[in-house]
């Protein structure tokens, strides 16, 4: 196959000064009018209404700028951010990164929602109540469970909410004490560790055999009376999926344990895959993965939490029901396990994920599944049979992948000493985003997981394999070239060490004037 022509890509560079060092004393974006003598007689002096704690001493250290300048200097630092829209993001495996339609965003953006309050009567929130209510019934029919909460802010924190549901319910049964092991695979999310960990279990990893996942026997031998339950990630962030999952979870079940998965992998699953079919009695799923929700920047997203009945009395509240006339929120709930996060979680990403399922219906959620698992596998044919120095793991046990892969760059830093970081890097120079290496542990040496979501187009996955071909051809004829990338962006190649490093950050202004000497 003919490699597709590259593009001739270069990035701006602005060289931009933080915001509060282009203050200049006395600029304003806005004039604020002076408060009325009519509205002064009804308010009297506003400094008296204030409580003497809450009245600053000092004026707040903001930057002062004209509305002009607070545009350019955000436009170029955007210029110089390689983001979704702008990029064939298909190197950031594990996070599903897809097209979030733009007329959601209109949707999630109408002051007849962002006017809203959580606070506000149930009589007149009846259109976002019923959409979070609708969106609940559909996430019980994607899930095969019997009760969904939005509450939960992210993945991590749905997995979180999970393992307390889990303690509750033990705790309720009197085996709390004696339940105190959680299993869980290598390969899945590092958080199926954490957050069981968080909640005071002992946590017990299991690690793949030579199929790419972990034998029945291997579980045999930790499974106990101990055991609470098994989190699992299926498929994992290798793609392999493990056909024995159900075997996993009956095995768990036989010891009294209940089983959680984490459908956050599950863009290659829709229409073909539920978690009741699995065995699950718990999962989550990311809406701002898999359901088209943008990321932004680790922030607005949701963990929907799926739980069969018996565990629905431990959700989070408060709960949306309806009583056959209207909506209304229930913050009744003894057994549950309180608050994840405030209110009703981040209702734009439920709102947008809503939009979403709506749009496609049934049959084009199974093709979105399809789709992603024909993309992944026509770019691994293409990447193993034209990138040189690249791997895949299990390849021999697992020709076949779900939604994503993960590589291995291992043979091409033993060639030509260029490994995958260096190959990151130089990604950059031809327009693409840096790519996902691995969750740790890295079980994988010098690892590459791309994924290639049905947003993209035969050409786009051919351009990003063309890029990869060009720069493992370099690696082998001029690995010096590859090694001093990027060339193209503002920033040339960086030595991390010290940005990690406690006493050099300063996460806020007054921090950062203080350690230079400017406070």
């Amino acid at each position: 196959m003919s490699d597709t022509k590259l593009r001739n890509f270069h990035e701006a560079q602005w060289d931009e000064s933080l915001i509060f060092e282009q203050s200049v004393p006395g600029s304003r974006s806005l004039l604020v009018p002076d408060v009325s003598e009519q509205v002064k007689g009804v308010t009297g002096k506003v400094e008296t209404l204030l409580p003497k704690n809450l009245k600053r001493k000092e004026k707040p250290a903001l930057p002062e700028l004209a509305q002009p300048q607070v545009l350019r200097h955000y436009l170029r630092l955007s210029q110089e951010t390689i983001g979704q829209d702008i990029n064939i993001d298909i190197g950031l495996g594990t996070c599903t990164m897809k097209y979030s339609p733009k007329i959601n965003e209109q949707f999630v953006r109408s002051p007849k929602f962002t006017e809203m309050h959580p606070y506000q009567d149930d009589d007149t929130a009846q259109g976002i109540l019923k959409i979070i209510y609708d969106f609940e019934q559909i996430m019980k029919e994607i899930s095969g469970l019997d009760a969904v909460s939005f509450q939960p802010g992210g993945g991590g924190q749905g997995i979180y909410s999970n393992a307390a549901v889990l303690k509750k319910y033990f705790e309720e049964k009197g085996e709390a004490e004696q339940r105190t092991q959680i299993i869980t695979t290598i390969l899945s999310h590092p958080l199926d560790s954490a957050a069981p960990a968080t909640k005071g279990f002992e946590v017990i990893s299991l690690f793949p055999n030579e199929n790419g996942y972990p034998s029945l026997e291997n579980l045999k031998a930790v499974v106990s009376e101990k055991t609470a339950g098994i989190f699992i990630t299926n498929p994992e962030d290798t793609g392999v999926f493990n056909p024995i999952v159900r075997e996993f979870v009956d095995v768990v079940h036989e010891a009294g344990g209940l089983a959680i998965c984490d459908m956050a992998d599950y863009n290659g699953l829709f229409g073909l895959v539920r978690a009741k079919e699995l065995g699950a009695d718990m999962c989550h799923f990311n809406l701002h993965k898999a359901f088209s929700s943008p990321h932004g920047c680790m922030g607005p997203g949701c963990g929907a939490q799926c739980v069969t009945e018996e565990l629905e009395k431990y959700l989070p509240r408060p709960r949306v029901r309806f009583d056959g006339k209207r909506y209304y929120t229930d913050y009744d709930g003894p057994a549950s396990v309180g608050k994840i996060r405030q209110f009703q979680g981040s209702l734009a990403a439920v709102m947008r994920a809503y939009a979403w399922v709506m749009s496609l219906g049934r049959d084009g959620l199974e093709t979105v599944a399809e789709t992603a698992i024909l993309n992944n596998n026509y770019m691994m044919k293409r990447v193993l049979n034209e990138v040189k120095g690249i791997s895949m793991s299990w390849a021999e046990e697992a020709p076949n992948r779900l939604e994503q892969v993960r590589y291995s760059f291992e043979k091409l830093l033993k060639d030509t000493g260029v490994g995958a970081e260096d190959v990151n890097r130089h990604l950059l120079d031809f327009g693409f985003q840096r790519f996902f290496p691995s969750h740790h542990p890295l079980i994988v040496p010098e690892p590459y997981t791309p994924e290639p979501t049905e947003s993209y187009s035969k050409a786009d996955i051919d351009e990003y394999v063309s890029a990869l071909k060009k720069i493992s051809d370099e690696a082998y004829s001029t690995p010096e070239v590859v090694l001093g990338a990027p060339y193209n962006g503002p920033i040339s190649k960086l030595e991390c060490d010290h940005i990690t490093d406690v006493s050099e950050l300063a996460v806020t202004w007054r921090a950062y004037k203080k350690q230079n000497g400017l406070a």
